[in-house]
């Protein structure tokens, strides 16, 4: 069993007393949260992706993260030196307003990226080509899918696989073709595609606020 900084297990039991439902994926939310704080710990990002309701969710998690989300990000001393040695006036403003990022993207954008490919390629492809175009090894695919088995995401998860990326799942509570590929699948216990959605927002939450205080946590 993966051990989590002690520091970090309150809002894994915060999560729980709210959604005690959610006490059987524990472990799973704590072995994909120590996926992708190795990934920020080697410099890597997290590439993003569902359908739908799904791909909302995946704007979502990437504003949690790319600015701050319940505690301040104040930059790096040396950066805002840096900062101000371009451009004193400007440099002072950006230090002051600008916020420690978590590089994260969401695949469902990109919208002449996506509809050029899917113009001109296989569109169940779309996903796939962005993480053979973006993702590294030390990257994280995310893959949000209630049933699992949406095809562009398992596309993606290849490629993914392929590159040497960790791929983590979030899905519904059924087996799945994501749920086997992945390296860890927090499959809530819902099967009705609205309220798998109700639970995965609680969920990316939590993962949002533990990885925020591993890094910009006092």
């Amino acid at each position: 069993m993966n051990i989590l900084e002690q520091r970090l297990e309150k809002h894994i039991e915060l999560l729980v007393s709210r959604y005690p439902q959610l006490e059987n994926c524990k472990q799973d939310i704590v072995d994909a949260y120590l996926i992708m704080e190795n990934c920020y710990l080697k410099k890597g990002k997290l590439l993003i992706t569902g359908n739908g309701g799904s791909a909302a969710d995946s704007e979502h998690i990437v504003g949690e993260l790319m600015k701050a989300f319940v505690n301040p990000r104040k930059l790096d001393e040396d950066y805002v030196r840096a900062l101000t040695a371009v451009d004193a006036e400007m440099g002072t403003t950006l230090g002051e307003g600008l916020q420690g990022s978590l590089p994260a993207l969401a695949l469902d954008g990109h919208l002449a990226l996506s509809t050029a490919y899917m113009n001109d390629c296989e569109p169940l492809l779309c996903f796939a080509q962005q993480v053979n175009g973006f993702g590294k090894e030390n990257d994280v695919f995310l893959g949000i899918s209630t049933s699992g088995n949406s095809k562009n995401v398992l596309y993606a998860a290849v490629v993914a696989k392929a590159k040497g990326m960790k791929v983590v799942g979030l899905t519904g509570a059924k087996e799945s073709k994501l749920s086997g590929m992945a390296d860890v699948c927090i499959r809530v216990p819902q099967t009705e595609t609205y309220m798998i959605q109700e639970l995965h927002l609680p969920v990316y939450h939590t993962l949002c606020l533990m990885l925020e205080d591993k890094f910009f946590g006092k």
